[in-house]
C-alpha cells in the first residue's frame, strides 16, 4: 500500500486578491522576454460551436489588420478560432485576454 503520509498538497491559489494580478504581472514579463513589440501577436481559442459566441469573440478584435481563422471539431460541438492582429505592447496582449475571458464557455490557449 502507498504511504501518502509524506505528501505535501498545497491549496491551489484562487482568481481572489492578488492572485490574479500575479498572473498577469508574471504574463507580462514573460511576453516582454519572448515577444517584441509592436508586433503581430497570434491568438487561440475554443468556444462551443455557437454562432453568437464566435461573433462575441470575434467582435473584440477591431484592428484593420485582424485575420481570423476557424476549425470545427470532428464532433462539431466546438470550434477552434486563430486570431492574429496587431499589438502596440504586452498590455495590450493581456487587455484582449481579459476581454475575451469575459464570453462565457470560452477556453483560452
Amino acid at each position: 500500500m502507498t504511504d501518502f503520509s509524506k505528501l505535501n498538497i498545497q491549496d491551489l491559489p484562487d482568481n481572489e486578491g492578488n492572485n490574479q494580478t500575479d498572473f498577469y504581472d508574471n504574463f507580462r514579463v514573460k511576453l516582454n522576454t519572448v515577444e517584441q513589440f509592436p508586433s503581430l501577436y497570434t491568438f487561440k481559442f475554443i468556444v462551443k460551436a455557437d454562432a453568437e459566441k464566435l461573433s462575441e469573440v470575434k467582435s473584440i478584435f477591431i484592428h484593420p489588420s485582424t485575420k481570423f481563422a476557424e476549425k470545427e471539431s470532428s464532433g462539431g460541438k466546438y470550434k477552434s478560432i486563430t486570431v492574429e492582429t496587431f499589438v502596440n505592447n504586452a498590455e495590450d496582449v493581456i487587455d484582449y485576454y481579459k476581454k475575451v475571458s469575459q464570453i462565457e464557455s470560452v477556453i483560452m490557449l
